[in-house]
């Protein structure tokens, strides 16, 4: 049996753009991404402080060093700029991985590792 625990967490960044016309996804700062450890394309749940929303889509790779947290095709409708926001990535594993399992979970200031 598999069970999903929290591989890897950003916590609390910044919306930077949002873009309705863009086919979907979050793009982050690939230095966010490496110091989380989420890689690109794998799917993320975004988690909303600033207004409650709840969604799931994929990463892709920002430019490095901007800080670029962007919501992008239709999520753009539960996420603006300047929202607050935490994006989660999971892993499958029995509970015996579990039990001795610790994720990554990074606090950027500003968006900045």
């Amino acid at each position: 049996m598999f069970i999903e625990i929290l591989k890897s967490k950003i916590h609390r960044v910044t919306v930077t753009e949002a873009d309705l016309d863009y086919i979907g996804s979050i793009t982050i700062d690939e230095e966010l991404l490496e110091a989380s450890g989420i890689i690109e394309n794998q799917k993320v749940e975004i988690y909303n402080i600033t207004n409650g929303e709840r969604f799931a889509t994929y990463a892709i790779r920002g430019e490095r060093g901007t800080g670029v947290i962007g919501i992008n095709g239709a999520a753009a409708h539960k996420a603006g700029v300047g929202d607050l926001i935490i994006i989660a990535a999971y892993a499958q594993m029995t509970p015996e991985e579990a039990a001795s399992w610790h994720p990554t979970v990074i606090f950027p200031k500003n968006n900045h590792v």
